[in-house]
């Protein structure tokens, strides 16, 4: 792995994978919707969807025939802390890539006509969530957890707020948010370093700031976690349901023991929750946690969908193995197990370029510096009964959970 700051602040992390014949490359922007100020939820992500609606040299179906063309992968994705733009192509048309990226990130023209046409895909994109119950019900459960706080909000916005986004707020919002030191450029796969590098630094080395002046400093500060029950009638077929507890930050000293605590307590089909709620008890057909880490807080949440006459018997459950989990600890054979799990999905993972480039993004943003697979295999290694018994006193507290339901039920149901 290696490390480039060019001159304007842009940082550039690197991992060549010289077996194979494929390149990755992520344009990684630490501005995400937590960044957003009152009247501008959901710019983030619109401003990801006008990247690709035309350049003054390119338009947005010639953006789309050069990529097919070149046989790749072109694609985009917003989150609460980052914005993230990414090919995949093979080795030898990476300075196409690179072309068509710098072209994307730096002369994007936003034509009025593309903005109304895009608000109404993003329109429907928030549609389909709130179609959606599992997807709906999460979104639900951040608004009450992190009420009032960007990290509660939508990372798709409202229908309100699209109304009123113009061509004026996203250029103001690109020259306020979009700096060289919030840039980081990730590449994964096979290139020559010494090629690569003054590639980039033609591309992105000479972008300057606008005089705008940022207010991330002042938007990025930790939200006060809420706690209660809260509860959505609709008609569905069944009851959804988030259990929500505080959970860490990125970069928590406890951050292995505490993955790994979630795995085993709802990670996958061997977990607690799915053996006693949907094995046992045919309670669910699905039931996990996740384990969700900002740069200065974190959550852990329970998902599980059920029929409305089983939801207070499911929270019930949920309940009991959150105070048994925290009490009793784990077991000798599940702490085993579980870390073999772990190390075998981030072994798997890392197996391509586009998992590559995204831990050595990641790395950078959380971490500061490039944190090796060895040092996360070891880390894992370390993790004893006594830590995770000590990050499971920390994040199981039951008096601090959170629930939200949406479904056919009252709340009435919850309180008997």
């Amino acid at each position: 792995m290696r490390k480039v700051v060019l001159n304007n602040g842009v940082r550039v992390v690197m991992e060549r994978m010289s077996a194979l014949k494929s390149v990755a490359i992520g344009l990684w922007i630490n501005v995400g919707t937590r960044d957003e100020a009152k009247g501008q939820e959901g710019l983030s992500h619109f401003l990801e969807h006008m990247m690709f609606k035309g350049t003054k040299r390119r338009s947005a179906s010639q953006i789309s025939n050069e990529i097919d063309s070149l046989g790749g992968e072109m694609n985009a994705f917003t989150s609460h802390e980052s914005t993230a733009f990414y090919v995949k192509v093979l080795d030898q048309q990476i300075g196409q890539a690179v072309d068509l990226l710098a072209d994307l990130f730096h002369h994007s023209r936003y034509p009025p006509k593309e903005i109304a046409r895009e608000k109404q895909v993003v329109l429907e994109e928030i549609r389909m969530v709130r179609d959606d119950p599992e997807d709906f019900v999460q979104e639900l459960h951040a608004h009450h957890v992190m009420r009032g706080h960007p990290l509660g909000r939508p990372i798709l916005g409202s229908p309100t707020t699209m109304g009123r986004i113009g061509r004026k707020d996203i250029l103001e919002y690109v020259q306020e948010q979009y700096r060289p030191e919030k840039l980081i450029i990730s590449v994964a796969g096979n290139f020559q370093p010494k090629v690569l590098v003054p590639m980039l630094d033609r591309a992105f080395g000479k972008w300057t700031p606008s005089r705008r002046k940022s207010n991330s400093v002042q938007l990025r500060k930790p939200p006060d976690l809420r706690t209660g029950i809260f509860v959505h009638p609709k008609q569905l077929e069944q009851t959804h349901v988030c259990f929500g507890l505080p959970g860490i930050p990125a970069n928590h000293p406890t951050r292995y023991a505490a993955h790994t605590l979630n795995a085993l307590f709802g990670g996958g089909v061997s977990s607690r929750l799915f053996q006693e709620v949907r094995e046992k008890r045919g309670l669910a057909y699905t039931i996990y946690s996740q384990l969700s880490c900002f740069s200065d807080v974190g959550t852990l949440t329970i998902y599980a969908a059920t029929g409305a006459k089983d939801a207070p018997e499911l929270v019930d459950v949920v309940r009991r193995e959150v105070r048994k989990l925290r009490n009793r600890g784990p077991a000798p054979s599940d702490v085993s197990r579980t870390k073999n799990q772990l190390k075998g999905t981030l072994m798997l993972g890392l197996e391509g370029t586009y998992g590559r480039m995204n831990k050595l993004a990641k790395d950078e943003i959380s971490q500061g510096r490039y944190v090796s697979l060895r040092e996360m295999l070891s880390e894992i290694d370390k993790i004893s009964i006594k830590q995770i018994q000590s990050v499971a006193r920390d994040l199981l507290r039951e008096e601090e959970m959170t629930v939200t339901a949406l479904g056919p039920i009252s709340k009435t149901s919850f309180l008997q």
